[in-house]
């Protein structure tokens, strides 16, 4: 949900990526992903249980809710996207890059969110949600679930989740970054999640993300058929993930949507959404699509993790003032806008500080001792300076 999407490269499978330049950067990937964040802004101001309305959103929007509904699952897009474009990003790079480029990409514009958020909540609506400094402070490390502290805006459920991730990526560039052992990964973690789940582990759930891992897998074995070519073992594998994915998320979704909304989704129509997840990664990734040129997709997409990080209590906040006044349709989009200016305002500072944290953290992290060099089959130096910059 937070890369700039430039990709080494392609090599034919089992060989060192053929260097060269940089290849473009994928705008149909920053268009999808803007599509997810929309679905999941729309679902959560006409669709999702909030009392700003007066009554039920879905009362208020009953001809689209049937449809909007879906947009629960934009979640589970961002992670396919995620588990692509993170394992590009850490190819032939050492953990250090990694854990800088993270950081610095996932903290300034969350760290602005959770302000203007919890400026929000705490001083002009505090009837929005009951929220305390304490548990805004403790938000600002976004490991507060770890702790058993509440999100100050529900979204941030996501933010852990990546977090894991980024955890689990990281032992697997310590461990050295291969073909073999992407698919090896790609095969038996997600596997390892799913016994946990099934067996009621929560432990190992946890660390494992035993609800989200396939999607996550999926998009590493996705970015593995976009580097080398096609080839049998990452389709069989992907096959697999997608399948597991249908079999936790259909259920779930089922109650989590039945719950919070007044609709009642299919569970046909969500499982082929859920499977869509990673069909639609593969044709921006796999086929001509990849070679769309709309730069201004770039633009917008850049927009897309703070959109989603401040949209939910301060379109809440714009619709409670409103909807009492104006109609439904134009309190929407006020809502909409006020969240796209936030999102904007958010980006022309994170856009700034980024760059210089992740400076700062590489520079910090390697005025360290020296660490052992990472091993890897499929890194030589020539690929180091065609992908040095990124």
């Amino acid at each position: 949900m937070t890369e700039t999407l430039r990709l080494p490269a392609r090599a034919a499978p089992g060989r060192p990526p053929v260097t060269g330049p940089a290849r473009p950067r994928l705008y149909a990937l920053d268009g999808l992903r803007l599509l997810a964040a929309v679905g999941v802004v729309l679902y959560h101001f006409t669709a999702r249980w909030s009392q700003v309305w007066g009554e039920e959103p879905g009362e208020v929007f009953p001809e689209t809710g049937p449809a909007v509904i879906y947009g629960v699952l934009g979640p589970e897009q961002f992670f396919v996207i995620s588990g692509f474009v993170i394992l590009m990003t850490a190819w032939g790079r050492d953990v250090r890059h990694v854990i800088a480029s993270r950081v610095a990409r996932l903290y300034p514009a969350y760290w602005l969110a959770l302000l203007a958020t919890s400026v929000l909540l705490l001083f002009v609506w505090p009837a929005g949600k009951d929220i305390s400094v304490v548990e805004a402070l403790v938000n600002t490390t976004m490991l507060q679930e770890l702790v058993d502290v509440r999100h100050v805006d529900g979204v941030y459920w996501t933010l852990w989740t990546e977090l894991r991730f980024y955890v689990l990526m990281a032992l697997l560039v310590a461990w050295g970054l291969t073909r073999r052992r992407v698919l090896w990964f790609c095969a038996l973690w997600p596997l390892a999640a799913q016994v946990a789940h099934e067996l009621r582990w929560a432990d190992a759930g946890e660390v494992l993300i035993a609800q989200y891992a396939p999607f996550f897998a999926g998009g590493m074995l996705l970015y593995l058929l976009h580097r080398d070519g096609p080839a049998r073992a990452p389709w069989l594998l992907l096959g697999l993930n997608v399948a597991l994915a249908v079999r936790n998320t259909v259920p779930w979704q089922m109650h989590s949507v039945t719950t919070n909304t007044i609709f009642t989704p299919s569970p046909v129509l969500l499982g082929v959404l859920t499977a869509g997840c990673f069909a639609t990664v593969a044709v921006i990734a796999l086929t001509r699509v990849q070679r769309l040129g709309w730069r201004w997709l770039g633009t917008l997409g850049a927009l897309t993790y703070p959109l989603y990080l401040v949209h939910e209590y301060w379109g809440w906040w714009t619709i409670s003032l409103l909807s009492p006044h104006a109609g439904r349709w134009v309190t929407l989009a006020a809502a909409c806008a006020v969240a796209v200016a936030l999102a904007t305002a958010i980006y022309q500072v994170e856009k700034r500080v980024g760059p210089r944290l992740r400076r700062w953290l590489e520079r910090v992290l390697r005025a360290g001792p020296r660490p052992v060099p990472t091993r890897s089959a499929e890194r030589p130096a020539a690929l180091e300076a065609a992908t040095a910059g990124r």
